[in-house]
C-alpha cells in the first residue's frame, strides 16, 4: 500500500480501476442475462463514471491542494496560519511538510531577528554608557603631556583608560577586562566606578588599588578579572610612582641614552583573589626632561598579521625608541598607530587595543 500512497497518480489510476471495473461488472450482468440495457442505464452509468472520478480527484487533490495554498497566501500576505496536519506521503503531503518546515523555520529567523534587535539596542545603550566614561579630551597636567589613543575589537570593548584628578595629583589608569563585549564592559565600568570613588578617599595608588580589588571580586564571575596599572603624578613633588595589577610592562624611554626601560607592572588582576595586598606594591618612576612612558594592552603587543606573525614587545619597543626622539605623545602614538596598521594589514582585529604615550615636560 506504500507504494500506491507515496503517488497521487498511482492512486488515481486504482480507484479509476476500481470504479471501471465495478461499472463494467453491472454492464456485464446486464449483458449476461440477456436483458435489454436501455441507452439511459448507459448514460446513468456514464454519469456515475464521471462523478465518481470527479469525486475521487476533489477528495485526493483539489481539496487538500486548496487546504494548502490557504495557510501560504496567509502567510504571504501576512496574516495568522496554521501547521498543515497529514499523514500523507505522497505528492501533496510533501507540500504541507515542507510548509510546516519552511514556517517553523521563519518562526525561529523572527525569534532571532527579534532577539538580536534587542541586543542590539541593548549593546547601543551600553556602547554609549562606555563611550561617556571613557575620556574625549587629554588632560591637562602640571609638567607632562598625555596623548591615549584606543579602538575596540567590538561594539563594546574591555579596555578602559581614564585620567582622574585629585587633590594636587593626577592619576593615570589603563586597564584591560578579559574577553570583550558587553560582559568585559560592565566590568571595566565598575572598575572605572571604584578607583574614580577611591581616588577621592585615598591619596596612595597602592591604597586605591586594594580597596577597588575588595570590592570588586565578590561582585564578579570567578572567571573574569581586569589587569591594569595605576599611575599617579604628584603636581607638587613632580614625582610619578605606580601600582600595578597584573598588566603588561611599563615602557620607560629616556631621552638622555635614547633607550627603553622595560618595567614589570607587578601585582595581580584585579577580581583574581579577595585581598591582594600582600602582592601589590608601588614603586617611584624617576622621570627627566623629555623622558616617555607608555602604558598599553595586548591587543597591540599580541596582534597577528596575515602570515601569524606577532607585532610583539620588542617591535613595540623599537618603534618607541625610533619615534620618541622625534615627537610628542600625539606624534609617538599616531606613528606608531600606522606602523602598526601596517603590520596588521586586512587581518580582523581580534581584541581591543589602547595605547597611553605621557611625556615629562617643563613647557606646560
Amino acid at each position: 500500500m506504500k507504494f500506491i500512497r507515496k503517488k497521487i497518480t498511482r492512486r488515481l489510476v486504482l480507484f479509476l480501476l476500481i470504479i471501471t471495473v465495478g461499472l463494467g461488472a453491472g454492464a456485464y450482468y446486464y449483458w449476461d442475462s440477456e436483458q435489454a440495457f436501455p441507452l439511459s442505464y448507459s448514460l446513468i452509468g456514464l454519469g456515475a463514471f464521471f462523478i465518481l472520478i470527479s469525486a475521487v480527484i476533489c477528495g485526493l487533490v483539489n481539496r487538500p491542494l486548496r487546504k494548502v495554498t490557504k495557510q501560504m497566501k496567509l502567510i504571504l500576505t501576512g496574516h495568522s496560519y496554521k501547521r498543515i496536519s497529514t499523514k500523507r506521503i505522497d505528492e501533496i503531503g510533501i507540500i504541507a511538510q515542507f510548509f510546516n518546515e519552511i514556517t517553523e523555520n521563519l518562526e525561529v529567523i523572527s525569534k532571532k531577528l527579534k532577539e538580536g534587535s534587542r541586543m542590539s539596542s541593548e549593546l547601543e545603550v551600553a556602547s554609549e554608557i562606555q563611550q561617556k566614561i571613557l575620556p574625549t579630551e587629554n588632560p591637562k597636567v602640571p609638567g607632562l603631556i598625555v596623548e591615549t589613543k584606543t579602538r575596540p575589537a567590538v561594539e563594546i570593548g574591555g579596555d578602559s583608560f581614564d585620567y582622574i584628578h585629585g587633590k594636587d595629583a593626577t592619576y593615570f589608569y589603563i586597564g584591560d577586562v578579559t574577553g570583550h563585549g558587553a560582559p568585559a564592559a560592565l566590568v571595566m565600568m565598575m572598575v572605572n566606578t571604584l578607583l574614580h570613588s577611591y581616588t577621592e578617599m585615598y591619596s596612595s595608588p597602592y591604597d586605591i588599588i586594594v580597596n577597588t580589588n575588595r570590592q570588586l571580586k565578590p561582585r564578579i564571575k570567578s572567571s573574569m578579572f581586569m589587569t591594569a596599572v595605576l599611575l599617579k603624578w604628584d603636581h607638587l613633588k613632580q614625582i610619578m610612582t605606580f601600582v600595578g595589577a597584573g598588566h603588561e610592562h611599563i615602557l620607560v624611554y629616556r631621552a638622555s641614552s635614547g633607550l627603553v626601560e622595560v618595567k614589570e607592572s607587578g601585582g595581580i588582576a584585579l577580581g583574581m583573589t579577595p585581598d591582594n595586598s600582600k602582592i601589590v606594591k608601588e614603586y617611584a618612576v624617576p622621570l627627566e626632561e623629555d623622558d616617555v612612558i607608555v602604558l598599553y594592552t595586548d591587543g597591540i603587543t599580541e596582534a597577528e598579521n596575515n602570515k601569524n606573525e606577532m607585532f610583539g614587545l620588542d617591535r613595540l619597543v623599537e618603534l618607541i625608541k625610533k619615534y620618541a626622539a622625534e615627537y610628542g605623545p600625539e606624534g609617538i602614538n599616531h606613528h606608531i598607530a600606522l606602523d602598526f596598521s601596517q603590520f596588521v594589514g586586512e587581518t580582523e582585529q581580534a581584541d581591543d587595543i589602547t595605547l597611553m604615550v605621557i611625556k615629562r615636560s617643563s613647557a606646560n
